[in-house]
């Protein structure tokens, strides 16, 4: 096996990017599942150091492809283990249209994804203990009954699918630059479809009825650790608009 083809299970495309959505889903432990995010990409990165120079040019087409493709899946799934690993295997593929830059940039464009994706991974467990497996007891109304965890989520979705002033927002401006008219329409096409699931997860989480709704928010401490979380990629991508300024 090249070292391009191990590179595409850390860098996902398809259909390599099976692996790793398979390794999520044998994960029951939400703390795995966020290892795995943020670990997964850095390796591919690692690895793609030691590749040829001369990228083929057949990649970035299969890139765009993968991308779109579980952009698409996204709009199918509720479980926030799944949607977080649908995101991830949509994002990181991006990284390949970076792939001739540096080093460092590409390290940071891969955890401007794989962090906020990590965070939602660990939201599925305070779900899965208020109304269990596949929060079947969760039929909306999460903002009026639990208003922490309703932020946090809400955030942490927002922060996952770049938008401003989240650092992957920066991250994706620097993809656009990097393509032609084409490229760049396809990844704006993705970004959309982003924002069209992040808009139907949160509908189906904080509104509705709200019947079964647990009276047991999470913690204070909980809370200021997302929240912390959160404020550092707020503040990592007011730092991005300050140099791009």
């Amino acid at each position: 096996m090249t070292t391009l083809a191990i590179v595409a299970l850390f860098l996902p495309l398809f259909p390599a990017s099976v692996v790793l959505n398979a390794a999520l889903a044998r994960l029951n432990d939400p703390r795995a599942r966020a290892a795995v995010l943020l670990v997964w990409p850095q390796l591919g990165v690692a690895l793609l150091q030691r590749a040829p120079q001369e990228l083929p040019s057949y990649l970035l087409p299969w890139a765009l492809a993968t991308s779109a493709f579980y952009a698409l899946r996204l709009l199918t799934v509720r479980d926030m283990g799944r949607w977080a690993g649908f995101l991830a295997t949509s994002a990181l593929p991006l990284a390949w249209v970076l792939a001739d830059g540096d080093a460092t940039a590409l390290y940071a464009f891969v955890l401007c994804f794989s962090l906020p994706a990590a965070l939602m991974a660990l939201l599925a467990r305070p779900l899965s203990r208020r109304f269990g497996a596949a929060y079947a007891g969760l039929q909306g109304g999460l903002l009026g009954g639990l208003p922490r965890l309703s932020g946090v989520l809400a955030l942490s979705v927002l922060a996952a699918v770049a938008t401003p002033p989240f650092p992957g927002f920066f991250a994706l401006l620097r993809v656009l630059h990097a393509l032609d008219g084409t490229g760049a329409a396809g990844v704006l096409v993705i970004w959309l479809i982003w924002g069209w699931a992040a808009t139907r997860l949160l509908q189906g989480f904080l509104f509705g009825p709200g019947q079964g709704v647990s009276p047991v928010d999470i913690g204070r401490g909980s809370t200021l650790a997302y929240a912390g979380a959160l404020g550092g990629l707020a503040l990592a991508g007011l730092v991005l608009t300050g140099g791009a300024l």
